[in-house]
């Protein structure tokens, strides 16, 4: 089934040129910034500290490799005046490839997620280097806004007197809309996932394991640009009844439905992108679970407009009894929708098992949209996902692969051989 909504396609390359606009960078760092900001403002805070890694980047436009992800030892402030400060692990390589931070980057303070035991005093450290700081941008006694942190360094920054307060609703405020330069990096994302499902097409076939599917996708990415490869979801066969959310060894066989969701970051911007493949051709039951996931992610993009609910959406997805599971807990994820960008799950959150939300989608957000359905004889399952861009009438689709039908791959007669 094809969707009633336009596609849409990256119009730049992977590289910077002299030649030819692409990207902005410069804006893309500013703009995110004064949303950050304006978004501190608007809650009434002093500042934000973020340790979560994405928002990190969103305020400062700095990166230090995913290695840091888990660590807890790099943090930004966004004050509600003034500029960015970074705390990073590596001061002096900072001022030489972020210019535009050079003059407001230190060393972090942090017990490493426990690692260093609380016994050291790294949190009370710490919390005098967050006063200090709090004091020369005049917000001394003003809310601190928190995304994340340790239970030890929360405790000592509120044994300085400090009110600390959540601050993650201000940064998902800021990131809900995305500007044009993260609109293009996103569209540069699926488009690398695009030319990914097609190595995937080729190599699916009998004796191919579910694994190998994955090495080939990480190949792939990594060849075309991507920052990083965070999952890719390859699940064959009955493996795919319930769903496994997770690859194997198992090796695909005739006959077997096999669906992947790749999930990566093109310059921080991620993807999360399900494909559904038959190896052989497909019989009645299988064709019948695609067409029906079809028929209800394509009842979802036509809801999508400025202006709809995200409960207006849910409610074109069918109960979870419907499709074989207990209740909407435990088939949470599979008819689902979640906002895309730095982060892959971000606003809005689109769920039969979150109702009362009364988001309201506005143009700009950027979001995937993803069902699910079992084949009745058991031989698999059908999963598809699309990421859309509301536009000001409807939404545009960015992933480009396609999915108006099974596509049948590995043995002779089959489109893909």
């Amino acid at each position: 089934m094809k969707y009633n909504r336009p596609h849409a396609t990256a119009s730049w390359g992977t590289m910077a040129k002299d030649w030819e606009k692409g990207v902005d960078y410069p804006r893309l760092i500013s703009d995110r910034f004064d949303r950050a900001q304006a978004a501190v403002k608007a809650a009434g805070l002093g500042a934000v500290l973020c340790f979560n890694v994405d928002n990190v980047r969103y305020i400062t436009g700095t990166h230090i490799g995913e290695w840091v992800r888990d660590k807890f030892d790099r943090y930004a402030l966004c004050p509600a005046e003034g500029p960015a400060y970074l705390w990073d692990p590596a001061p002096p390589a900072k001022r030489i490839s972020s210019p535009w931070i050079a003059d407001r980057v230190a060393a972090p303070i942090s017990n490493m997620q426990g690692a260093l035991p609380p016994k050291v005093g790294a949190q009370g450290d710490f919390a005098k280097q967050i006063k200090a700081m709090m004091a020369h941008y005049g917000i001394a006694g003003k809310p601190l806004g928190i995304d994340l942190l340790e239970l030890p360094m929360l405790r000592a920054l509120e044994a300085e007197g400090i009110e600390v307060v959540d601050g993650q609703q201000a940064m998902l405020d800021a990131r809900e809309i995305k500007t044009p330069d993260e609109i293009e990096l996103l569209k540069v994302a699926a488009g690398m996932v695009d030319a990914t499902y097609y190595d995937i097409c080729k190599a699916i076939r009998p004796g191919v394991r579910e694994n190998e599917l994955v090495a080939i996708a990480n190949d792939r990415l990594y060849r075309l640009g991507s920052e990083r490869v965070e999952c890719i979801n390859s699940v064959a066969g009955p493996r795919g009844t319930p769903h496994s959310h997770t690859f194997s060894d198992r090796i695909i066989q005739p006959g077997d439905m096999v669906y992947l969701d790749i999930m990566h970051s093109f310059n921080g911007y991620r993807t999360c992108y399900y494909r559904t493949f038959v190896c052989g051709e497909p019989n009645q039951h299988q064709v019948e679970a695609y067409e029906t996931a079809s028929k209800w992610i394509s009842a979802s993009i036509d809801a999508i407009r400025p202006g709809a609910t995200v409960e207006e959406v849910a409610s074109v997805w069918p109960a979870a009894e419907e499709f074989g599971y207990r209740n909407e807990e435990e088939a949470f994820l599979l008819q689902y929708g979640h906002g895309i960008g730095l982060s892959l799950w971000e606003r809005p959150i689109i769920s039969r098992r979150f109702k009362g939300q009364n988001t309201v989608l506005k143009e700009g957000m950027v979001f995937a949209v993803e069902t699910w359905k079992g084949a009745a004889d058991g031989s698999g399952a059908a999963r598809i996902e699309e990421e859309v861009v509301v536009t000001k009438t409807g939404c545009e689709v960015i992933t480009n692969f396609p999915s108006h039908r099974l596509i049948s791959c590995g043995l002779p007669g089959c489109d893909v051989f």
